[in-house]
């Protein structure tokens, strides 16, 4: 179960994914502190094109980014809002 203090993870497929979306989340709310971006490897793979990009940010955040907004949001870019199930929001697993 995640506190209103955990922050909240995007999982987008490539870099270009996550800086559209943290652009994105930037433009539209300045007042947002500067997402973090971080490259997360798949397990058992070494090729650098096997990696997630994630995009995360802390709380607490502005009342229209609710977890179903940010869900949709990196769903256009064909990511998703992880761990937010008690929420209301679905996890989706990594493509296999």
């Amino acid at each position: 179960m995640h506190s209103d203090d955990d922050p909240y993870v995007l999982v987008l497929p490539d870099r270009d994914a996550a800086e559209a979306v943290a652009d994105e989340l930037t433009e539209g709310h300045p007042e947002l502190p500067e997402p973090e971006l971080h490259r997360e490897a798949l397990a058992g793979e070494d090729d650098a094109e096997d990696a997630q990009w994630l995009v995360v940010l802390h709380p607490p955040l502005p009342a229209a980014l609710t977890p179903q907004a940010l869900d949709a949001l990196a769903g256009t870019h064909e990511g998703w809002l992880e761990g937010w199930l008690d929420r209301g929001v679905e996890s989706h697993p990594a493509d296999d």
